[in-house]
């Protein structure tokens, strides 16, 4: 063998011991490396005669923004007063099942811990009410433009533009001022709450999701049959030709197909009796 030969040997030689070094090394990192522990959950907490997480309530709520603006509420009268009264909207106490997002977020996260019987006021800041405003959410958009996508742009308005909710704020120029902001962006909030009711009976709770889709009929007009997989319920009569009864029927057998694991499938019936 050459002289050139043998320093190539040693290298592979070389490089082999080094390579199980390595192995080694990593072998006794391995051994050593200390095993992360799962933190456990944390246990939701449980409050006594009061809201809890999950819960079915009904709920009287009037929420008023920082200039004392009412902006929503669940009392007739409220509305009246505020100026806020609308002849097409059923009043009265609001299913909210907490946690669900039947109600804002910032409000929806305050609602465990209130009391059953007294009334709570909520206060949600600005960042989990309708957010900061924006800047660049105000926009100078040309006149024509506006009036040829069907928008009469009047000062004060809230409407949609192009899928969007908009307020005009100012005409001139031929430019008219678009502002996509919430109107009560940047303001912090306050809700006034009352729970009427704590819903624990699965009955009735059914009766409830019902009541939330078909506004302004008595839930008792429905009828409710449970059998191990399906439930049955009997469409009342004055309802058979309503507006969007379809819309509603799947709503609300969505909602109880959600809440009730252990039914696979809501039907509805009507029956029509002899005069």
């Amino acid at each position: 063998m050459s002289e050139e030969e043998k320093p190539i040997v040693l290298e592979e030689e070389e490089e082999k011991e080094e390579v199980e070094e390595q192995e080694e090394a990593v072998e006794e990192t391995t051994e050593e490396a200390p095993v992360e522990e799962e933190e456990p959950e944390e246990e939701e907490v449980h409050y006594e005669n009061a809201v809890n997480k999950g819960d079915f309530i009904m709920v009287e709520m009037t929420g008023t923004a920082e200039t004392g603006e009412v902006f929503d509420t669940t009392s007739e009268e409220t509305a009246q007063e505020s100026g806020n009264y609308d002849a097409e909207r059923t009043y009265g106490p609001r299913l909210v099942i907490v946690g669900d997002g039947y109600v804002l977020r910032g409000l929806d996260q305050r609602l465990p811990g209130i009391s059953l019987e007294d009334e709570a006021e909520i206060e949600v800041p600005v960042e989990e009410a309708f957010g900061e405003r924006n800047p660049a959410n105000v926009q100078m958009i040309p006149f024509r433009i506006l009036r040829s996508k069907g928008v009469n742009p009047v000062i004060g308005a809230e409407l949609e533009i192009d899928g969007r909710p908009a307020i005009i704020r100012s005409i001139g120029s031929g430019r008219v001022q678009v502002d996509y902001n919430h109107r009560l962006a940047g303001r912090k909030i306050v809700y006034k709450v009352k729970v009427t009711e704590h819903i624990t009976n699965d009955k009735k709770k059914m009766y409830a999701l019902i009541g939330r889709r078909f506004l302004g009929i008595e839930t008792s007009e429905f009828t409710l049959k449970k059998t191990k997989k399906k439930l049955r319920i009997g469409i009342p009569d004055q309802i058979f030709f309503g507006e969007n009864i379809q819309i509603a029927k799947r709503g609300v057998a969505m909602d109880i197909l959600r809440y009730y694991e252990d039914l696979e499938e809501v039907e509805f019936y009507e029956t029509i009796k002899r005069s």
